[in-house]
């Protein structure tokens, strides 16, 4: 088992007035892939180094499979960590660096032996075994670092922005290969990174963090598609979620959003999250993600009701789509669409807003109004 609970931690530094993690309240269930996310300075790696034992616990409780661990010294608390920077001893052979751990744990030679070559044919390692770090790529040498954590077999994995140093390509295959391992080995895993991308592919469930808070717990696609408040819908999905600001105003029994502009019908189906939303309906602000902005013929008559005007004033080609960033009055919208649309920059077009995929938010609080009234959008 490797079940993890943070009971209500903090960690205050000396000469800090706010707390570097607030009131972090988490259980991890055992096997779980769990990605801690947010920007630098957010307090992810302080968490997991506080669960790791490298950092002193201010206040609250950790548990791992029930044992309290907050006075436990790191290699007692049976976890197995990933640094950013491989960590790796230079003058050690890859074998020897993978089974240093389990040496200091006086593991039988035999079965050090059975444990390092077996990690290494998962990892794909086997083949360099006698070489030093020196001589590795650094995709090679993060591989090298997980294998040595996999040797220990511990109950708890702990990765801290693992693959921040590579290319990439290097990064995509690696998040691949780390995936593969948590699937194979259906060990816990706590991971740490400031790239929303690896934690929507990774992660179980992903904790969104700011300021040393917890924002939202929810598995990948619940964080995209209901959103909390306004830091996770812009955090989580490339490009960030288009944010207009405006009221929200009732004419004839019908919801409607008002700006300078638009007047743009809300579906009723928002219709008992606004009426319980407790705050000011007229500072608002409306959500909605570029795939959701269409300047497609068949989504402007579809939805013809909530076109609206545009000037576009940049064009960004992905490959496989095309963002087009399109101004109407002071805001900016980006719109997803074909790879080979002909719209330039200069162009006049029209675009149709899914109103009924929108997301509303207070402006004052950032929270999302559908959360404020009980209800999902």
């Amino acid at each position: 088992m490797g079940s993890v609970a943070f009971k209500h931690v903090y960690k205050y530094y000396k000469g800090e007035a706010n707390p570097s993690v607030h009131d972090f309240h988490l259980d991890i269930d055992d096997g779980e892939f769990l990605v801690m996310v947010g920007p630098s300075g957010c307090g992810k790696s302080t968490t997991l180094r506080m669960l790791a034992g490298l950092e002193e616990v201010s206040k609250g409780d950790i548990y791992i499979d029930g044992r309290f661990i907050n006075y436990v010294s790191p290699k007692n608390r049976d976890i197995a960590m990933v640094f950013q920077n491989y960590a790796l001893y230079p003058n050690l052979t890859v074998y020897e660096n993978m089974a240093l751990g389990l040496q200091l744990h006086k593991v039988a030679k035999h079965e050090i032996e059975l444990r390092v070559n077996r990690a290494a044919k998962m990892l794909e390692i086997s083949h360099f075994l006698n070489k030093r770090p020196g001589q590795l790529s650094g995709g090679q040498k993060q591989r090298v670092a997980l294998g040595r954590a996999l040797v220990r077999e511990p109950q708890v994995f702990l990765m801290d922005e693992p693959l921040s140093n590579l290319d990439a390509k290097l990064r995509t295959q690696t998040r691949v290969e780390i995936s593969k391992l948590h699937s194979e080995l259906k060990t816990t895993m706590v991971y740490v990174t400031h790239d929303q991308t690896e934690a929507m592919t990774m992660g179980t469930r992903i904790v969104v963090m700011k300021d040393g808070r917890i924002q939202q717990v929810a598995p990948p696609q619940q964080l995209y598609d209901h959103p909390n408040n306004m830091f996770v819908a812009g955090f989580i999905g490339t490009p960030q979620m288009n944010f207009i600001e405006g009221s929200i105003v009732l004419q004839e029994g019908q919801f409607f959003f008002e700006n300078k502009r638009w007047l743009l019908r809300i579906p009723d189906h928002f219709n008992r999250a606004l009426r319980s939303a407790k705050t000011n309906l007229r500072q608002v602000t409306l959500g909605i993600r570029s795939e959701y902005v269409s300047c497609e013929p068949w989504a402007l008559e579809q939805y013809a009701d909530w076109r609206i005007s545009a000037a576009v004033d940049t064009r960004e080609p992905m490959g496989s789509n095309t963002f087009l960033y399109a101004r109407s009055g002071d805001d900016v919208l980006v719109c997803r669409t074909e790879a080979h649309t002909p719209i330039q920059p200069g162009d006049r077009i029209e675009l149709a807003i899914r109103m009924d995929k929108a997301h509303f938010f207070d402006r004052e609080s950032g929270l999302s109004l559908a959360v404020q009234g009980d209800a999902t959008s």
